[in-house]
């Protein structure tokens, strides 16, 4: 796969590279996120890891930018107060994040994790639900026919959810569906990427089609 680095910390970059490439990936970088964007347009990178606190333009709006025209993956490392920015860098976009100090091999895993949620074959089905089509082999998500645009993580999550069908699931099973079991995700991650999904599916017209029963889970309703 084709990653792009995008830190300005050239000591960083170079662990970053040197772990990415003895996983057998090819590896791009730029110092600073006016140069990280360039490169992420031109070069097309299978999955962009995306320091927040860059340069010439910090990476919550270099996220932005590309989420204008692109889903690649987006994992952000952060500094470990920057709480704040992890959630705004999720309800962006991102798919994941890693605080510093980081272990390469962490890094590495996650990266794995997010390009098997992303690239991986998938068998050639589509599932409906209401108005909703998923296309898993495309990974594309349409409502009435018209293309929603969602993140790899997003799709996953709507994709356990239609599987589901009507049926509940608590947070440890849809948690289990996208990320794996015994993947640590915290509560606010999931809750941005659900925040994010409801947002678009209400935007397309299905304001509620996501229904929560508290202490029980979540399902999605008629979408009808």
């Amino acid at each position: 796969m084709k990653i792009l680095v995008v830190d300005d910390d050239p000591r960083l970059r170079d662990l970053v590279r040197t772990a990415l490439k003895r996983a057998g990936h090819d590896v791009l970088c730029a110092a600073d996120g006016t140069q990280g964007l360039t490169e992420a347009r031109r070069s097309t990178p299978d999955l962009v890891v995306l320091d927040i606190g860059l340069p010439e333009m910090d990476g919550l709006e270099v996220c932005r930018r590309i989420r204008q025209t692109s889903q690649v993956p987006i994992l952000f490392l952060t500094a470990r107060d920057d709480e704040v920015d992890r959630i705004v860098g999720l309800e962006l976009g991102a798919d994941d994040y890693v605080s510093k100090p980081f272990s390469p091999r962490e890094l590495v895993a996650r990266i794995a994790a997010i390009l098997r949620r992303t690239s991986g074959a998938a068998p050639a089905e589509t599932r409906r639900h209401g108005r909703i089509a998923l296309d898993l082999s495309a990974r594309h998500c349409r409502i009435d026919d018209q293309p929603l645009s969602l993140t790899g993580t997003e799709f996953q999550l709507i994709a356990a959810l239609v599987g589901a069908a009507n049926r509940l699931l608590s947070r440890a099973e849809l948690a289990n569906a996208v990320w794996g079991a015994g993947a640590q995700q915290s509560d606010r991650t999931m809750d941005s990427h659900l925040r994010n999904l409801r947002r678009k599916l209400a935007e397309a017209g299905l304001p509620d089609a996501i229904e929560t029963v508290h202490g029980q889970g979540m399902r999605l309703g008629h979408c009808g």
